[in-house]
């Protein structure tokens, strides 16, 4: 499994809102149970140990059905203060909002966490992505499209080389607009799974929201 930041937008909006969460898998877990105990655990990693770098995995349990998996992302641009109160918010909110749930994504702007009863670390898999666009158009869609394969061919690039995989960047466009893009992978993927999670992405995008002048692609 893999989690991608993608997003395309005419301006760059900074915050901490909230995207998107998805509560999915096989079945809910018993409360106080061991893998309960397990998932508490490992969300007081992940709250340790991201800020330290801006991103953690890490699993917890011996045997199958009781494993924990997880992983936390804060965005590349972000300080530690921010990043640990980030996170903090992510892991608290995601357990009330998908309580008792084996598996559970949650999204904000500059976070996301992600924890699972399946191993899905350094995987890439499409099974969480969920494309969120407005509904505003550019007026020249097909010129427009273009732009946006350009600009995230080079953030695709940048991010692969930055030590965080993260990259955000601008594009001027026609009309006196610029379109701002950003990328970041987490660090438990290969180069090459980075690749093809922004390939995929940046397609679907085109695809799937045609010529919005804004998309996420949160996943």
């Amino acid at each position: 499994m893999y989690l991608l930041s993608l997003s395309l937008l005419l301006q760059l909006a900074l915050g901490a809102n909230l995207v998107t969460y998805t509560c999915y898998g096989s079945g809910n877990f018993t409360p106080g149970g061991v893998y309960n105990q397990n998932l508490n655990s490992l969300l007081n990693i992940l709250d340790s140990n991201t800020p330290l770098t801006g991103f953690a995995f890490s699993s917890l349990g011996q045997s199958q059905n009781i494993q924990s998996y997880g992983l936390a992302l804060c965005r590349g641009d972000i300080n530690t203060t921010a990043c640990q109160a980030c996170v903090d918010e992510a892991t608290t909110e995601i357990q009330k909002l998908c309580q008792f749930n084996n598996e559970a994504a949650i999204w904000y702007d500059v976070r996301q966490v992600k924890y699972s009863n399946v191993d899905f670390l350094g995987v890439v898999s499409t099974g969480q992505w969920e494309l969120i666009w407005n509904t505003a158009n550019a007026s020249n869609p097909v010129y427009f499209n273009k732009k946006v394969i350009e600009l995230f061919s080079h953030l695709k690039g940048e991010a692969q080389d930055s030590p965080k995989l993260y990259a955000a960047g601008a594009l001027e466009i026609e009309n006196s607009m610029t379109i701002y893009g950003l990328v970041q992978y987490t660090r438990d993927l290969s180069g090459d799974n980075c690749a093809k999670c922004i390939d995929v992405a940046v397609k679907i995008i085109v695809q799937d929201s045609y010529a919005k002048i804004r998309s996420e692609f949160p996943g």
